[in-house]
């Protein structure tokens, strides 16, 4: 019994590895290698031969018609998909100059999704041209990988480094600038908090009354009666003839 036990699970064994071969395999298959390359050259030997008013032409078209020219072009690409390639070319021809001389494809196959990779002669530099295709062999982007020496690999990154810091430094220095204008603020306060209250004062002391001078009331019955008697001798007559109402100083004999 143990025997066939261990002889069915053997058989399980070699079954399920069968399957997993077959269904990798049926998965490699559904790419076609050749016909994925035949996309690609199109591709190339289009938008090399097209100049950049062309490129243009394209990518105002509405997706609806692009997506008609495609279709009779017997490309398997969506309209937005084959206007991200178009941008993506010019950037490469900004990058590398102009694209020739295409060495061999290189295909990449993963779980949903398969890769060609193929290098090429640039004007200015040369790279690699990377097709990405879906599940149904439908074509999704192009980059355009430029190779770049040592020497231009530092460069960018020193220049990269040098703007990081220049940036920083100069929000440190715009910051250190607004905290040190904090120290003026106190005395603008205060300047606008003076201000209503001597305003304050003013209408005060334009609204008080100037304040009346009293003349203190003197006792002037000695001086009448004196005035009364000078007045009475000089007349040879009595004091009971008249009456000193008020007696009024002028202004040019001043009493001492």
């Amino acid at each position: 019994m143990k025997k066939k036990f261990s002889l069915l699970g053997l058989v399980l064994i070699l079954v399920l590895s069968l399957v997993g071969c077959g269904s990798k395999a049926s998965e490699e298959a559904e790419y076609d290698q050749a016909t994925m390359e035949q996309y690609a050259d199109t591709i190339v030997t289009s938008f090399s031969n097209m100049s950049e008013e062309n490129l243009d032409q394209f990518a105002d078209m509405s997706d609806l018609e692009l997506n008609l020219t495609l279709m009779q072009s017997g490309l398997p690409i969506e309209a937005d998909d084959f206007k991200s390639m178009i941008d993506a070319w010019k950037a490469g021809l900004d990058e590398c100059g102009t694209i020739s001389d295409l060495g061999d494809y290189e295909l990449t196959v993963k779980s949903s999704s398969a890769t060609l990779t193929v290098p090429f002669k640039g004007e200015t530099r040369d790279g690699d041209l990377e097709f990405t295709f879906d599940e149904k062999m439908n074509m999704d982007s192009i980059t355009v990988n430029g190779h770049y020496g040592m020497a231009e690999i530092l460069k960018k990154a020193g220049l990269n480094t040098v703007l990081g810091m220049g940036t920083v430094f100069v929000v440190l220095i715009f910051i250190s600038f607004i905290i040190s204008l904090f120290k003026f603020i106190p005395a603008i306060q205060n300047k606008f908090s003076k201000k209503p209250q001597a305003e304050t004062k003013k209408e005060a002391s334009v609204a008080a009354p100037a304040p009346v001078e009293v003349v203190p009331a003197t006792d002037d019955s000695e001086l009448i009666a004196v005035i009364s008697a000078a007045i009475a001798a000089s007349e040879g007559t009595s004091t009971d003839g008249f009456v000193v109402r008020s007696i009024k100083r002028r202004k040019s004999n001043k009493w001492s």
